[in-house]
């Protein structure tokens, strides 16, 4: 028994310390949403440009405070922050489609951010397309919403508080020798076992989903979805700027795409771009 304990604990100390440098790596594209952290963590260039593009947004000077913020994503730098005010500002210049995508882009870098979360519902309800998404099991909305109250980093930090709490409590049950510690040890144990196993998971699927390309945002004013990838196919459905589709294949330009109720097409990749 103690034998298959030891090896549980090893088995379990490598997957966290893979969740973690996972998280590690996910990280780097992170910075904190006030503005004098967020430009702090600039170069000298685009600290400048983050500047003036704030002050063009203040004085509502929106098409060139959209081009500054598209200059510093141009040079590599990325952050919740700065999706966060690019969509700002197209959403002040009407511009829906680009609004919703940049929403998106800071919602994945900062899941648990409510300012962008409202945003982004504020936008969707200007799209001309109101799709009724197929209804999910409620356990699985509920795991959802909770996953997305953290970024994958927190997860998988907490991950290690809880491996440090099983190996604790492991340790505690094979050390002790009376019955009643050694239940507080076993029961420990499970419940620390059982939350290291749901921060790994949530920390793995934040993880996958911050590299995931196959979300995307309609840019055109109307595209039709064909029943195949040719121009001269059948058309199925139209889809306005601003819609959300999942992309399951691409052929020759072409993209067979999902909406949230199911339905499914084809469409030129050209017309959308990926969060």
């Amino acid at each position: 028994m103690k034998r298959y304990i030891l090896f549980l604990l090893a088995t379990l100390l490598s997957a966290a310390v893979s969740g973690q440098t996972a998280a590690r790596t996910d990280s780097l594209a992170q910075h904190p949403q006030s503005e004098q952290t967020a430009s702090a963590a600039y170069a000298s260039d685009p600290d400048k440009l983050w500047d003036q593009a704030n002050t063009a947004y203040i004085n509502n000077d929106f098409p060139t405070a959209i081009s500054l913020y598209e200059t510093i994503l141009s040079s590599g730098r990325q952050s919740g922050k700065l999706y966060y005010n690019l969509a700002n500002a197209y959403f002040k210049e009407q511009e829906i489609g680009r609004a919703i995508l940049n929403y998106n882009r800071a919602l994945r870098l900062n899941p648990g951010n409510e300012d962008i979360r409202y945003n982004l519902q504020v936008a969707e309800k200007m799209t001309k397309d109101h799709i009724d998404a197929v209804p999910e099991f409620f356990v699985k909305t509920w795991l959802s919403n909770l996953r997305n109250l953290l970024s994958s980093t927190t997860w998988a930090v907490l991950s290690l508080v809880f491996l440090a709490a099983m190996l604790g409590s492991a340790l505690f049950y094979l050390l002790s020798r009376r019955l009643v510690r050694r239940k507080i040890g076993f029961y420990g144990t499970a419940t620390a076992f059982l939350l290291l196993v749901l921060t790994l998971c949530f920390a793995a699927i934040d993880r996958r989903e911050a590299i995931d390309r196959t979300s995307a945002v309609v840019l055109r004013d109307a595209v039709a979805v064909k029943s195949s990838p040719d121009q001269n196919s059948t058309d199925l459905f139209i889809l306005h700027e601003g819609t959300k589709v999942e992309i399951s294949d691409r052929l020759n330009g072409w993209c067979e795409i999902t909406i949230a109720d199911g339905k499914k097409g084809w469409m030129e990749c050209s017309t959308f771009e990926t969060i």
